[in-house]
């Protein structure tokens, strides 16, 4: 934008030199070239006018909580996000291990997601009804009345597969060249996760669904993990062959809502497309250098089967490919076409009948992500994800019926990530204009008439945009109650964010959100990050989702860093959690030791050498005892979930062959109905980490036990448990840090902390 500015203030100051020229000329009466010297002026003044986007246009596209377009969906405007970090675990892209491996994504994690996910977006209480709620709604936008699916009707899934084509994947073998396989695609554990529920939810028979990336490949590491538990599914390829189907083109033509299109060769839908009564767009969070971003929208840059430049594999003859002179979608992307306020063909994609028209659903895939069309992976370090230096992968899915909806939140999302990327300074704001453009697409700024079917209807607004309140609180109209834009529903682990501002020397403040209500936390402090020493400065009580404390008394607000961590909740059905109070002796806890209410064995006993919180703790300590273990005594309601948790602290030198946290489930006869085991094996040393797993009690269950158990142990050293939980699951445990830096009033009077 700042390019631009100055671009604009040369037109006018060229201008005006222009016309001083032209004076001078005309009183030498040089006519000639007066008059070239003002067409040239005018000229100049077009051109700089046209590069600088209106003030009224820039301000529109960020403004916080603006919404422009109609909402879409069966809640208007609703998007959802999932996120949950136990779906990841990789060393990152530079280790021999691959993403894509099940040992790096837990596919229990991420098909829970996907199912809640669904849920959420629908309001519906079963899968099932879900589903038939999704098609019967594409159903109705399509006009073919109120009735959900019908047997025979094919579903096409349209994955981004963009690191999958044929430069990078061996078209006789299907073997991705190892160089290319920490490129990410779609995640082989979500997509595997939405066909279970195509076929064993929605009812869609196997041979009814095609999915693919029409101008890519399948590599045999997506086969071999989808084709053996769906062996009917059609696998589109580009190419096919060892059982993928090769995609083809229909008769279908797609017009371009632009003059370049004019002469161009035309444009066909692939046959799958033309006949599919459904369609799922499976897009990945990815920026992207020239365009910003690369989401749902301009995943229909590989729907063409010809590459947005002109490469078409049958373009001389079957299987001779080559260059045709096609519309290059490339030239209306934000890096050939800065700032707002023009004709985008994502535009045209995202809103044809025979694409967005049957599109069922939305999803963006945020498991790992990427800063650029090549989905090379980093951990994220913005608010929700890490503390600004240090991260973790974003371990999320998006989901929406609102195709501007689910691109506007994405787009907040990376943004907040990679404002280099998403907004660097060439592209002018123009990584937003698809968006402004498909919200308004019915009178759009641009001016454009959007017709890719060309029969001569306007299109309508493709759905809602707008952008979120601020990265931390990532809120939308609807959130706020301010508005009928977006709605972010999130299913995230809710973790603590911490905000914290210096306004003067007597004037400090200090936000907690996604607190839990009548929950007990602390507020801590330290002075270094790298090895911190937390010391707590004031407990409280939640009574809604955010808290503020203005002036609270701190040691010093000069390059401090601060965090809030729970310290037990109100909910917890377990007696004396902490093991604070006392049982018959000093190392025995209460409730911890009657084998009535509970039970101790082995080399347990209760200490105050270390806790997690308060003064006390459970210790197992390896003094030559093999075994030993903490028990309680639960009352609980049949069918209902819990959340198991505790803190555990590990010492260097201790070990054992077995260690778990596990629930088991008994009957009013107290006969055990099942066990729920959760391992500890992988606890690291020399800090302390919190454990939890969600447990459904058997229908017919009345009580619960809730055991740590060690056997096994070797000599020497000691682990501790600490702050345990059993009742109401709840995600909220501790905040990331937050740096509290002075800033001089006078300098800035609402100076604020950097997020670290």
């Amino acid at each position: 934008m700042a390019a631009g500015f100055v671009i604009w203030l040369m037109g006018i100051f060229g201008l005006g030199a222009v016309l001083k020229t032209s004076g001078h000329l005309i009183r030498q009466y040089r006519w000639g070239l007066a008059l070239l010297a003002v067409i040239c002026g005018l000229l100049l003044w077009v051109v700089t006018s046209v590069t600088m986007p209106s003030s009224e246009s820039l301000a529109m596209s960020y403004t916080p909580n603006a919404p422009i377009g109609t909402p879409r969906g069966l809640h208007p405007g609703r998007v959802v996000w999932a996120h949950d970090p136990d779906a990841t675990d990789w060393a990152g892209y530079e280790s021999s291990e691959h993403w894509y491996e099940s040992t790096h994504t837990d596919e229990a994690v991420v098909e829970r997601m996907v199912s809640n996910s669904v849920l959420a977006l629908t309001g519906e209480s079963t899968l099932a009804n879900a589903w038939d709620a999704l098609f019967r709604y594409s159903n109705q936008q399509q006009g073919k009345g109120d009735r959900g699916y019908q047997f025979g009707e094919k579903v096409v899934i349209k994955l981004n597969l963009t690191t999958s084509n044929g430069r990078q994947v061996d078209p006789v073998t299907h073997e991705k060249m190892p160089e290319y396989l920490n490129r990410g695609d779609n995640s082989p554990q979500m997509t595997l996760a939405l066909l279970r529920q195509l076929v064993h939810v929605a009812g869609v028979a196997q041979t009814n669904i095609y999915i693919g990336d029409p101008t890519t490949l399948i590599p045999n590491h997506y086969w071999d993990f989808w084709h053996p538990e769906f062996p009917g599914v059609n696998y589109l390829d580009n190419v096919g062959g060892q059982g993928r189907l090769r995609v083809e083109l229909s008769a279908m033509m797609f017009y371009w809502s632009t003059p370049e299109a004019a002469g161009k060769v035309i444009d066909y839908l692939p046959a799958c497309y033309a006949e599919a009564d459904y369609f799922i767009n499976f897009a990945i969070l990815k920026g992207h250098a020239r365009a910003g971003v690369t989401l749902c929208a301009k995943n229909h840059y590989g729907s063409l089967l010809r590459t947005p430049d002109g490469h078409f594999r049958d373009a001389f003859g079957p299987d001779q490919d080559g260059y045709l002179d096609y519309l290059n979608m490339h030239h209306s992307l934000p890096n050939e076409t800065p700032g707002l306020g023009h004709y985008r063909a994502l535009v045209d994609l995202m809103g044809h009948p025979r694409i967005g028209g049957r599109t069922v659903l939305y999803l963006i895939d945020g498991l790992f992500g990427g800063d650029d069309w090549d989905c090379h992976a980093y951990p994220w370090t913005s608010p929700g994800f890490g503390d600004g230096v240090t991260g973790d992968w974003p371990s999320s899915v998006f989901m929406s019926q609102d195709p501007v909806a689910i691109d506007s939140v994405a787009f907040d999302f990376l943004q907040a990530e990679w404002p280099d990327v998403v907004s660097k300074g060439s592209l002018q704001g123009a990584a937003v204009d698809y968006l402004i453009e498909a919200a308004l697409a019915d009178n759009p700024p641009s001016e454009t008439f959007y017709d890719p079917d060309n029969d001569g209807e306007r299109m309508t607004s493709l759905g809602v945009h707008e952008h979120w309140n601020n990265p931390y609180e990532k809120q939308y109209s609807r959130n706020l109650g301010t508005g009928n834009g977006i709605e972010l529903v999130r299913l995230d682990d809710a973790r603590l964010q911490v905000r914290a501002y210096v306004q003067s020397d007597a004037t400090h403040q200090l936000t907690v959100d996604h607190v839990l209500s009548n929950v007990a936390y602390e507020v801590m402090e330290a002075s270094s990050l790298s090895q911190p020493n937390w010391a707590p400065l004031a407990p409280f009580t939640a009574g809604a989702s955010a808290m503020t404390w203005t002036n609270f008394v701190a040691s010093n607000w000069t390059n401090k860093f601060y965090r809030v961590r729970l310290v037990e909740a109100t909910d917890n059905l377990l007696a004396n959690p902490s093991f604070e109070d006392m049982g018959t002796t000093n190392t025995r806890a209460f409730a911890w030791q009657d084998n009535v209410q509970g039970g101790v064995w082995g080399a347990a006993k209760r200490v105050n050498w270390k806790a997690h919180s308060g003064d006390q703790s459970a210790v197992i300590v390896g003094d030559g005892t093999t075994f030993g273990g903490w028990w309680q005594w639960i009352q609980v309601d049949g069918g209902t979930t819990y959340l198991s948790s505790a803190c555990f602290h590990k010492e260097t030198n201790w070990h054992a062959s077995e260690v778990i946290m596990k629930v088991e489930w008994f009957n009013q006869s107290h006969q055990q109905l099942l066990v729920h085991t959760n391992s500890l094996a992988d606890l690291p040393n020399g800090r302390w980490t919190n454990k939890s797993f969600q447990v459904t009690a058997p229908i017919d269950a009345v009580s619960a036990n809730f055991v740590l158990s060690v056997s096994g142990m070797g000599q020497g050293e000691s682990l501790y448990m600490d702050s345990a939980y059993f009742g109401k699951p709840f995600v909220a445990r501790e905040s990331l840090p937050a740096e509290m830096a002075y800033r001089s009033a006078k300098k800035d009077a609402a100076a604020a902390i950097q997020q670290r």
